[in-house]
C-alpha cells in the first residue's frame, strides 16, 4: 500500500481537513483552546475513537464527509474528555 490513509476511504489531505474541522468542533464543544496542529491530531485520533465506539454499539457506518466529521467530532470530544481526566482537569 503506497498511500497513507488514516480515515477509511479518504486520502491524507482529506483526513487532515476532517481532523482539523472535527478537532476545532470538539475544542469549541469542550471549551478547550488549542492550535491548528493539536486540533488536527485530536480530530484524526478522534476519528478512530469514534469509529471504535460506534462499532462497539453496533452502529452501521453510512460514510460521506458529514458523517465522518460527526463521528470524528464525537471521538475527539471523548479524547479531550479523557485527556482532562488523565491530566486532572476534570
Amino acid at each position: 500500500m503506497n498511500e497513507f490513509v488514516v480515515t477509511p476511504g479518504f486520502g491524507v489531505f482529506a483526513t487532515l481537513i476532517i481532523g482539523a474541522v472535527a478537532g476545532w468542533l470538539a475544542e469549541k464543544a469542550t471549551g478547550s483552546d488549542h492550535g491548528l496542529l493539536t486540533n488536527i491530531v485530536v480530530g484524526v485520533v478522534g476519528s478512530g475513537v469514534g469509529v471504535f465506539l460506534l462499532s462497539a454499539l453496533g452502529v452501521i457506518p453510512v460514510g460521506g464527509w458529514l458523517y465522518t466529521i460527526l463521528v470524528a467530532t464525537l471521538g475527539a470530544v471523548v479524547v479531550l474528555w479523557l485527556w482532562r481526566m488523565v491530566k486532572g482537569g476534570g
